[in-house]
């Protein structure tokens, strides 16, 4: 999943959504340097992208774009459903997106400090283009697309998946919202454990 379904995911504390927010740049052990709510995002967010890759819904998806993109299809249909919670928010959460995203970045720059270097380089550009709120326009996503191709030397073509976005909507648009449906409950589940711990 991407940005805004794993913050989407990691319920009502500040702490743990930023941890879950900045996760990928955590290797190995190093999520024990930080605070436990941060290590509670960080663990629920490695659950989530576990949970995802493993999916069969998920590997549906990613079959589709298999052949023209290779290992970057599974990057692809991350962004892709993105794009399907932001379009359908309203049936995940009674906040509009617009308000949504407003608290979240407003949470990081409030915790800007516990930032890394590299989330800290990029939040400017993630708060001044709103980001999360552009997910749910397909012009939204063929931006997000453009940017992973760019930083991918061009290499990956992912700003062509727009393409099978629109060729195959409804089809991606099904599948998110069967495999989100036991995301939120697996994913529920796992912030319960691992506030327990």
């Amino acid at each position: 999943m991407n940005y805004l379904a794993h913050i989407y995911l990691s319920g009502e504390n500040d702490l743990v959504t930023i941890g879950n927010f900045i996760a990928d740049g955590i290797k190995g052990q190093a999520y024990k340097k930080y605070t436990k709510d941060l290590q509670t995002g960080i663990l629920l967010h490695r659950n989530i992208d576990t949970f995802t890759d493993a999916h069969k819904t998920v590997r549906q998806s990613t079959k589709r774009l298999h052949k023209k993109y290779g290992h970057y299809s599974g990057i692809i249909v991350d962004i892709l459903y993105d794009h399907f919670l932001a379009k359908n928010w309203s049936k995940y959460n009674d906040l509009p997106l617009e308000a949504y995203a407003k608290g979240f970045y407003d949470s990081l720059e409030n915790h800007y400090d516990i930032l890394p270097p590299r989330i800290q380089k990029m939040m400017p550009y993630m708060i001044a283009d709103n980001w999360l709120l552009s997910y749910a326009s397909i012009q939204g996503i063929t931006k997000v697309l453009e940017g992973m191709n760019r930083r991918t030397q061009f290499k990956s073509g992912m700003h062509k998946a727009v393409i099978e976005l629109k060729e195959f909507y409804s089809e991606f648009e099904n599948e998110f919202t069967l495999f989100f449906n036991e995301l939120i409950i697996f994913s529920k589940q796992k912030l319960e454990e691992l506030n327990e711990i």
